[in-house]
């Protein structure tokens, strides 16, 4: 058996699942050096190299070459990472958050248009996800088609919801629920006239430049 810290040798074959679509994906730009927190947070996982590979749809190789700053991770890679060793992007990038509050005043959330939404954050910045509660006006960004990496979860509250996920088309009312994969193409449209309202939740990567994930503002392109 190898050792877990032997970089085996390089691949010729193309890489499948994960490593195709992290490649069709691009790398992330402008990381943090990330090589040393991955070794690092890879052993306090307790896993080799082999199965920490095997488990993000990765070689061993590859995944040594991230290790060593041979390659540059994607945004699919860090997320995948990130869930099998247990922690946050953020922690996986190496950045530190001051300490903040668990809980979040209503008096403290402060409404934000965004693309013809509101929303309000119901969660603190800095975190492995991103707490919103929404409203959606009747007809504002209907036609949006949105792919991203990460995961969403919406909650109705008010209203109803139409929402397309890939070729599938969901109505959900008061108390209903959804929980999918981002990088599923989908678009959500409120279906009456006074908007729907709904609690939404999302991983995405932290950094200094990530924005909240709610579709483009006026004048940008989706």
């Amino acid at each position: 058996m190898s050792s877990p810290e032997t970089e085996p040798e390089p691949e010729t074959e193309p890489e499948s699942g994960l490593r195709a679509e992290a490649d069709a994906a691009g790398p992330v730009d402008a990381l943090p050096a990330v090589a040393p927190q991955l070794r690092a947070l890879r052993r306090r996982a307790s896993l080799t190299l082999e199965a920490a590979a095997r488990a993000a749809g990765l070689s061993p190789a590859h995944l040594s070459r991230l290790e060593t700053g041979q390659r540059q991770p994607s945004l699919p890679m860090l997320l995948a990472l990130a869930r099998i060793y247990g922690t946050t992007v953020s922690e996986l990038l190496g950045e530190t958050v001051a300490d903040r509050d668990a809980v979040v005043r209503a008096a403290d959330m402060e409404p934000t248009a965004a693309g013809g939404w509101t929303y309000w954050q119901a969660g603190a910045s800095g975190r492995g996800m991103q707490a919103l509660r929404v409203h959606v006006p009747y007809g504002s960004q209907g036609d949006i088609v949105r792919v991203h990496p990460g995961e969403e979860w919406l909650h109705v509250l008010k209203g109803r919801l139409r929402l397309r996920l890939g070729d599938a088309t969901h109505r959900l009312g008061p108390g209903d629920s959804a929980h999918f994969d981002s990088l599923t193409p989908h678009r959500i449209a409120a279906l009456d006239q006074d908007g729907v309202e709904l609690l939404f939740v999302h991983t995405l990567l932290q950094s200094p430049t990530a924005t909240l994930c709610l579709g483009p503002t006026p004048g940008e392109t989706p």
